[in-house]
């Protein structure tokens, strides 16, 4: 019984040390994903809002595991402040901001992006799509829009028309330099 005994003690000793190399791993690699993230954020930040600055910040550094993270944003002409104080279009951009950061760390064959840039103005639409068309050497997108200015930039598009009732018919539309051509689907 004793020799059942010390073998239970000794697994769950040798458990906890498991345990232990693991959140150590874990923690490490937190660490760096979010430095890296941190990093490029700050620069697709000022980028998509053509200034300002923004950051991310760990809630609790010591506990890097159990901590949250802060945004703070700052817009061209705007003071230093939480995500939650934005506007909507401001909220949606610094998200945007994020997500690119993200994929510029972990980056992907394709990204679905729906309507992400519906509460933007004309003018921070159009840097969004420019930066998308620069981005999309890397990640495919596929983006559900109803703006000009994504559209514009966009290689080929995809509309659902509904000549009938409840008939819908898809057209596609292949972008070139030299203007538009029409496709049937």
């Amino acid at each position: 019984m004793n020799e059942q005994k010390n073998d239970l003690i000794e697994a769950k000793t040798a458990l906890y040390q498991v345990i232990r190399e693991m959140d150590e791993e874990m923690a490490k690699r937190f660490r760096a994903t979010f430095e890296a993230i941190r990093g490029h954020f700050v620069v697709v930040f000022s980028k998509l809002f053509g200034g300002g600055r923004a950051d991310l910040i760990l809630v609790e550094p010591d506990r890097i595991l159990e901590t949250g993270i802060d945004i703070v944003a700052q817009p061209p002409g705007k003071k230093l402040q939480n995500l939650q104080l934005l506007s909507g279009g401001e909220r949606a951009l610094t998200a945007i901001a994020l997500l690119f950061a993200i994929l510029l760390v972990k980056p992907v064959p394709f990204c679905v992006l729906d309507e992400v840039e519906a509460a933007l103005d004309e003018a921070n639409v159009s840097r969004f799509a420019q930066y998308l068309r620069e981005f999309s050497e890397e990640t495919q997108f596929i983006v559900v829009t109803h703006r000009k200015g994504t559209m514009e930039e966009a290689d080929v598009l995809y509309g659902v028309t509904m000549e009938e009732g409840g008939v819908s018919k898809l057209v596609s539309v292949r972008l070139e330099d030299e203007g538009a051509e029409s496709e049937p689907a």
